[in-house]
């Protein structure tokens, strides 16, 4: 997870951008990808 978001940062990349990078399933880098999502305002599996 740290990799992840150290990597984003070092390439300044935008939440969407984060949001439509492969994650791997299951993992907990998921959490990464809802993140991104979340903050587009277009969660995948929030109720």
């Amino acid at each position: 997870l740290i990799a992840e978001a150290a990597l984003a940062i070092k390439l300044e990349c935008t939440a969407e951008e984060l949001a439509e990078t492969i994650h791997a399933h299951p993992t907990l880098s998921e959490a990464v990808m809802e993140a991104s999502f979340d903050v587009l305002g277009e969660p995948v599996h929030k109720i």
